[in-house]
């Protein structure tokens, strides 16, 4: 078994995906381990000293930071911290995100500026090794004092406490530790909070967004490339000399992308009789071109932020100061999720728009895609679908970080709803899988209408697999189930 250490050096957000999709058990890095004593041994060399206080370590927490905690009940101060903030609500948070936040979380306190033992984060990984992973939900957090409510839920399994997933199967944490003989913690002063402070909500929701992202820009590509085809579009949108002269690396990449896509194709070819195309398949390049540049800005923004240390107060041995800031703070997170959100649903927009105008009975086209219709809708309603989630998309994409509410008795006054942004940024990418599953699945029917015209080497291949799992439609029947293996046929293509 394959071993992936928690280190202090720089994570790239790829990174992230070849831990989840390869069998890694975790360990902590012996650098980690000493930076992570140096500071735990200053920490408690602080506490000891009398008279002083540290917010959160020997003090009450938000508005009650001015009540003095005795050090005989700081550990129960931490418990009682976990126990009072898991107040999550909603839907379940994915295996995947929560897989990514205890990585995420382990990587935070491993940079040695939490004042936590290693005995936490060695905890934390003897979880993960054991396929424990906390059930967490995902609403609850303002995206401002941490990710609080998620983060409590994270971290209750800890002292054996809330509910967990053990091998995929719901229950309750002590048993799952039972099972897999592991045993609960007590947490000292400082370790709590340290949990719960962070951003490692917002931040793993972001990285499976990116990673996601990444992934379905290139289908978006693919898919373009295919209605270009079937619409029997003009290539010299494509040509490098338009695209030298605007030189967006991202326009650069889909034009670039679609010609390869396209490479040997006869449809291409041929003479065409239009002078020029709509919008929607001659600006893919610049469309799809600031998708790409959207989601590079955000990778760079979630990379230094999971390279980061987000809780409260920080201790820095070296300069002798324990300091209370506002590193957990999510607005950078919140305004890029944002901007994330808005640009994959345009993703999603200017395929719906391709869709439109592959069953309008254009270009030598029937309508709808089917003969004899009229007694056949063909492919009619599976355009008011995409057009549906299209929509539904733009009410997702309305800005969470221009919003804030005040909490904690007004101490907490100023919060960046980076967690909401998160969660619909997410939904706006899940649902852009089946706008194009549309797209797809409406323009290999168009495709299939060309013949005996082809398309590409490469585009008939993958019309040949996908006509294994959906045949082409020559009457009406159910297509729920056409769209559905569309998405995981999808999901399949390596590009």
């Amino acid at each position: 078994m394959k071993t992936y250490p928690i280190t202090t050096a720089y994570l790239k957000v790829d990174e992230l995906r070849t831990v989840l999709n390869e069998d890694f058990q975790l360990e902590l890095a012996e650098e980690a381990k000493k930076k992570m004593q140096v500071c735990r041994d200053y920490l408690e060399k602080k506490i000891a000293e009398p008279g002083k206080r540290y917010y959160g370590i020997n003090t009450g927490f938000g508005s009650l930071c001015d009540v003095e905690i005795p050090n005989d009940q700081l550990e129960q101060l931490q418990e009682n911290l976990l126990m009072s903030h898991a107040c999550g609500m909603g839907t379940e948070v994915m295996p995947e995100v929560v897989k990514i936040m205890l990585i995420l979380k382990m990587k935070g306190l491993a940079l040695g500026k939490s004042g936590v033992r290693a005995d936490v984060v060695e905890k934390l990984i003897e979880l993960f090794n054991h396929q424990i992973f906390p059930v967490v939900w995902d609403t609850g957090s303002l995206g401002a004092s941490g990710d609080l409510a998620p983060l409590a839920h994270l971290s209750l399994p800890l002292i054996g406490m809330g509910s967990v997933r053990y091998k995929g199967e719901a229950m309750k944490s002590d048993v799952a530790m039972s099972k897999a003989q592991v045993q609960p913690m007590k947490l000292k002063a400082k370790e709590g909070l340290a949990l719960i402070n962070g951003t490692q909500f917002m931040s793993a929701w972001g990285c499976w967004s990116i990673l996601e992202s990444k992934r379905v820009v290139k289908l978006a590509d693919l898919t373009a490339a295919i209605s270009i085809d079937a619409f029997n579009c003009q290539g010299e949108p494509f040509h490098e000399a338009i695209q030298k002269v605007r030189p967006h690396k991202g326009q650069i990449e889909s034009a670039k992308s679609v010609l390869e896509f396209l490479k040997g194709s006869e449809i291409a070819n041929q003479a065409k009789n239009n002078i020029q195309d709509p919008y929607s398949f001659r600006c893919v390049p610049q469309v799809h071109g600031a998708v790409r540049g959207v989601i590079e800005h955000v990778e760079q923004v979630f990379e230094t932020e999971i390279n980061s240390v987000t809780d409260n107060p920080l201790i820095f041995p070296e300069e002798d100061k324990i300091l209370s800031g506002g590193n957990f703070h999510g607005e950078p997170l919140a305004l890029s999720l944002d901007y994330l959100g808005m640009g994959m649903a345009e993703l999603a927009s200017i395929s719906e728009r391709r869709t439109f105008q592959l069953v309008s009975g254009k270009r030598g086209l029937p309508p709808f895609l089917i003969e004899n219709s009229g007694l056949n809708s063909g492919l009619m309603i599976p355009q008011y679908t995409a057009a549906a989630i299209v929509s539904m998309n733009k009410q997702l994409a309305t800005p969470a970080s221009v919003d804030t509410i005040t909490s904690s008795d007004g101490q907490e006054d100023h919060v960046s709803m980076g967690a909401n942004a998160a969660v619909k940024c997410y939904k706006i990418v899940y649902n852009i899988e089946k706008v194009l599953a549309i797209e797809f699945l409406t323009a290999m029917q168009a495709l299939d209408l060309r013949k005996p015209l082809k398309s590409s080497p490469l585009i008939e291949k993958i019309k040949a697999d996908y006509r294994k799992v959906v045949p082409f439609l020559d009457k009406d029947r159910y297509l729920y189930d056409d769209i559905q293996v569309t998405v995981d046929f999808m999901r399949e293509i390596k590009l």
